[in-house]
């Protein structure tokens, strides 16, 4: 999202990114990796309750595929940072309309998947 965030703000729309580390950890998120959206925490699970994210079992956390995509993302120049207080908590993708309408929603299967961002942008674009 960072790489696409004037693309996506263009769109007349923005990001927030909600993690499961601690308010310590985002800083250090935000300023490593030079994050210019908001970033938010979710200690207590709140908001991925509501969201009926899921949790990986540590079998699918662990599983040698993993390991892949971790290299094959550290070899792009992504860091993989300290984990968060939820380390099995799976993320999602949200894009929402006004009102509380979900005009997208991609609900990760494991920890190296995420939303590909031609599809968000085609949702923030139909938004």
């Amino acid at each position: 999202m960072r790489e696409r965030y004037d693309e996506i703000t263009s769109l007349g729309a923005d990001v927030v990114a909600i993690g499961t580390g601690d308010r310590r950890y985002a800083d250090a998120f935000v300023r490593e990796e030079q994050i210019p959206f908001l970033v938010l925490v979710d200690d207590d699970a709140t908001a991925a309750h509501a969201a009926s994210m899921r949790t990986a079992s540590w079998f699918q956390l662990l599983h040698p595929r993993t390991w892949k995509a971790t290299r094959a993302t550290s070899k792009r120049g992504y860091h993989v940072h300290k984990a968060g207080a939820r380390v099995r908590q799976i993320g999602a993708t949200f894009v929402l309309g006004a009102g509380d309408r979900v005009r997208y929603e991609h609900m990760d299967a494991d920890s190296t998947d995420h939303a590909p961002l031609d599809e968000v942008l085609v949702a923030l674009c139909e938004a």
